[in-house]
């Protein structure tokens, strides 16, 4: 039995692996279930404090580990190339500080440590952080879904979050969701040097199956907004109740977010904007952050900023309405309205946070099209990966063959390079990340 749609491997499979690797009993083989999030409101403002929404979905990481009985950590991984190697009472130190970090030297095991290792050795670094003692390394492989460019779906976040799961369990440490979030928050803002918010982290170790997991990023308060029936929504013209799929549509394009200037610097205009605004209302000692700045004052002191952070500003202040309005119409099961404003959500990313290019637009575009489609957007950063669009359950299957259809007729080449069975995946909302134990 698969564990997610599409795995590459079964968990039977993943324990014979690591029982070979280990020479221990497939018995003694844990496995990390991490899954991948879509964010269906509240795209690109976590990292100013505002409000999101976010589920997970039946697609994820796999991480099948044992303690090692000694502080070596060995890994393999199902996608990647090379052994990783290190030990658990190494100091870890940032990537990008330009400090040496480890005992691996050779330019291949360099770039290799690059590519997925660094994963790993960000949550040895953010434990340690934080003052946890680790003796206990991991013998462990790591998978994704089969195929699947992840790009989008934050699959980042669940491959740290993996990671610092099994090494507090083969450490014994109890940690909680919430401080789990704040670890992995410091092995992509500190370790990795990437300026995201905690969006992706919380959605992964906070939401619950059929749930919209809601969050204040700023006071860090989470719920879960449960449909109503629950897996049902309202038909908006007879009343009747609908049930609906995910669509994840692949757009060839792969970049990763540590390498592309893109993305922080939306944070820093974004930082920019609520400086000047919060100069302007009186507030010049409060962190530079938009949900430091009151609607009120926005409104009433947004002309003073240019027009680049002006755009920045109004993208952060529509989309924490359009979250709100959002949980209103899931609460309340009217899908098509929850699915009006996803779309709003990508074309203010598109024209206001001014994140996506030609093929990421175009795919957003064929997405509106297809049939039975409530909404959708891009997924992630918008600068790479996948758009995702709710779905009438009973259409899904037509939509997506709609979208292969027209994506691959406008993009040939992009659509070229992706295994025909992920162009477009139909997938459920799925459970947080947890541990299933040997058998």
């Amino acid at each position: 039995m698969l564990l997610y749609s599409g795995q590459n491997f079964q968990l039977d499979g993943l324990r014979r692996i690591v029982a070979g690797m280990a020479g221990s009993t497939s018995e003694e083989v844990s496995i990390v279930v991490s899954p991948y999030r879509i964010c269906p409101l509240g795209a690109h403002i976590d990292h100013q404090g505002g409000s999101v929404s976010a589920m997970t979905i039946n697609m994820g990481i796999l991480l099948a580990f044992v303690p090692s009985g000694t502080s070596q950590v060995t890994l393999l991984s199902g996608q990647f190339k090379g052994e990783v190697r290190f030990r658990v009472d190494e100091i870890q130190q940032p990537k990008h500080s330009g400090i040496a970090n480890g005992a691996i030297k050779a330019k291949d095991s360099e770039l290799e440590e690059c590519n997925w290792g660094r994963y790993a050795r960000g949550a040895l670094y953010a434990l340690q952080s934080r003052g946890n003692n680790l003796n206990q390394g991991i013998t462990g492989f790591i998978c994704g879904s089969k195929g699947l460019d992840s790009s989008g779906l934050s699959s980042s976040a669940a491959v740290g979050i993996a990671y610092l799961l099994a090494l507090e369990s083969a450490n014994n440490l109890s940690i909680s969701p919430t401080e789990n979030i704040e670890y992995d928050r410091l092995i992509e803002n500190e370790y990795l040097g990437l300026n995201n918010g905690i969006l992706d982290q919380s959605a992964i170790l906070l939401s619950s199956y059929g749930c919209l997991t809601f969050m204040n990023c700023k006071t860090k308060e989470h719920k879960l907004i449960h449909p109503h029936p629950p897996q049902l929504h309202k038909n908006h013209v007879n009343g009747t109740a609908m049930a609906y799929k995910i669509l994840l549509a692949c757009s060839g394009l792969k970049l990763a977010l540590t390498s592309d200037k893109g993305y922080n610097c939306r944070v820093a205009e974004c930082r920019s904007a609520a400086r000047i605004l919060l100069d302007a209302c009186g507030k010049p000692h409060l962190e530079p952050l938009l949900s430091n700045v009151e609607h009120d004052e926005y409104e009433a002191h947004k002309d003073k900023l240019d027009p680049l952070l002006s755009r920045r500003a109004e993208h952060y202040f529509t989309e924490n309405m359009r979250v709100i309005k959002g949980l209103d119409a899931w609460t309340s099961g009217m899908l098509v309205e929850f699915g009006k404003l996803i779309t709003a959500s990508g074309q203010s990313s598109i024209e206001n946070y001014e994140c996506g290019c030609e093929p990421l637009i175009q795919l957003y575009e064929v997405l509106l099209k297809a049939p039975g489609v409530f909404g959708a957007r891009f997924s992630g950063a918008g600068f790479r990966g996948c758009c995702i669009a709710l779905v009438d359950a009973n259409q899904a299957q037509e939509a997506a063959s709609f979208v292969i259809k027209e994506y691959s007729r406008l993009q040939p080449e992009l659509a070229s390079k992706i295994e025909p069975d992920t162009v477009v995946l139909i997938c459920d909302s799925g459970h947080c990340a947890r541990i299933i134990t040997g058998r």
